[in-house]
């Protein structure tokens, strides 16, 4: 088949969740507004999550995996996905299934007209401090980086793939996905989507992860928008 739209997956120690992750995306694939697979991206998980993920794969034809040597962070996940994907348009969900896959066809309304949408999590089923905790790292950041982004975290996105295969990723850096668009001049939008209680698995960022780790991260950015390359080129030899 021809598909258009890549899901990536990061996984990471999953194995409780994957039936469901399997049972969601194959049915998201027979109602995707455009053709769709999905990519996991097994990030070096220690327990059966790479053994379930072969098996899912070996069944369904719309999916398919890597995997690491060992455990490099979402951040690397997410990049070797946009680094193997060969469709025009890649997205990623986390394997929590917190977001929806179904309101993929809610962003790719929109991504004629822009060049990432991130989904914005509505009425968040998370804990008080893990809200707050977000809430206070998504103020931090859009300070630094103007990107007027509400929800960075989410973790529900479209992006055009040379947009995502030109961003310099580093550790932590998932956060700064709309603003390294923006250093590409490209345009972003952010559009409201369902959010619901983790049910299997346990979550694999704490509060230094979701508060002090980004705001060291945002130095990480304002040194490489300083030191970002960006150029076009509207003339070459025939």
């Amino acid at each position: 088949m021809n598909y258009k739209f890549t899901i990536v997956v990061p996984v990471y120690n999953e194995e409780d969740n994957l039936e469901r992750v399997e049972k969601e995306l194959l049915h998201y694939t027979t109602i995707a507004s455009v053709s769709t697979k999905v990519l996991f991206v097994n990030d070096g998980s220690k327990d059966k999550s790479l053994e379930l993920i072969e098996a899912i794969c070996k069944r369904n034809d719309a999916f398919e995996f890597i995997s690491f040597e060992s455990n490099r962070g979402l951040s690397a996940a997410i990049k070797a996905g946009f680094d193997y994907t060969t469709t025009e348009l890649v997205g990623y969900i986390d394997s929590d299934l917190q977001t929806a896959p179904e309101d993929f066809n809610l962003l790719l309304q929109h991504i004629n007209d822009y060049d990432l949408v991130t989904g914005v999590r509505a009425n968040r089923k998370d804990s008080f401090v893990k809200n707050m905790s977000s809430k206070i790292a998504n103020g931090i950041r859009r300070a630094f980086t103007h990107d007027g982004m509400d929800d960075t975290g989410c973790p529900l996105k479209v992006i055009k793939t040379d947009y995502a295969k030109r961003i310099p990723m580093f550790k932590g850096l998932h956060r700064f996905l709309p603003a390294m668009v923006m250093l590409q001049n490209g345009k972003v939008i952010q559009i409201p989507v369902q959010h619901f209680p983790r049910i299997a698995g346990t979550a694999k960022f704490g509060l230094w992860n979701r508060l002090l780790g980004p705001l060291m991260d945002c130095f990480a950015y304002l040194w490489m928008k300083k030191k970002y390359i960006n150029y076009t080129v509207n003339k070459k030899s025939e």
